[in-house]
């Protein structure tokens, strides 16, 4: 199911130097998804990794299972199995948490949909090896969130940083400047980071 909102373009082009970059750009869309566990999976394989290399590691990981993998197959998956498609040790032991929570704490899609942002970061966030920019990606790409920011996310401060001229030498006075002009993206934001991403041509593969 697709959320479609070309007229956030529109209350985005309110900031005249996001404009400019928009104006070169197609609009995007959200989708939500139901397996979420899944995609959290995703989420870890993607992590400090380039699109390119992320999806090459999905399509491996999705090709051990002859369809889409519960989280009891998951869990199943010998830790070796995992390693021999490209995830480090650390990233093997993240996926099975994720299968393990989904199975022992629930992680229902129709659960999730109930909660505000905050509190699906706060829901996921007790899973060891899933940090809150984990979280703000499953925010946007699996539950189709709108004004979800990812401060944190490098892409999108280089992006900010050239954009917006942005001092990035001093690490705290970047993050309240990024906070403070992304505040008049809302509700939209999620859509923002879709096009500092793409300007950056670093859309993450989630």
């Amino acid at each position: 199911m697709a959320i479609s909102r070309s007229s956030y373009l529109i209350h985005l082009s309110k900031d005249k130097k996001l404009a400019r970059l928009l104006s070169g750009q197609e609009s995007f869309s959200l989708t939500r998804r139901k397996h979420v566990y899944l995609y959290l999976c995703f989420s870890i394989l993607s992590q400090q990794l380039s699109t390119k290399v992320a999806d090459t590691i999905r399509k491996r990981f999705l090709k051990l299972y002859p369809g889409i993998p519960t989280p009891e197959q998951i869990l199943a998956t010998a830790h070796e199995t995992l390693r021999s498609i490209g995830l480090s040790g650390a990233k093997a032991n993240y996926v099975h948490n994720v299968a393990r929570f989904a199975m022992e704490t629930g992680m229902d899609y129709k659960v999730l949909d109930k909660m505000n942002n905050e509190e699906v970061i706060e829901y996921l966030i007790p899973i060891k090896g899933v940090g809150r920019w984990t979280i703000e990606m499953l925010l946007m790409f699996t539950l189709g969130r709108e004004d979800v920011f990812a401060v944190d996310d490098l892409g999108i401060q280089q992006a900010m940083i050239n954009v917006y001229k942005l001092d990035k030498t001093d690490k705290k006075r970047l993050r309240e400047d990024m906070l403070r002009i992304s505040a008049k993206w809302s509700p939209y934001r999620s859509f923002a980071c879709l096009h500092l991403w793409r300007h950056k041509d670093n859309v993450p593969a989630v």
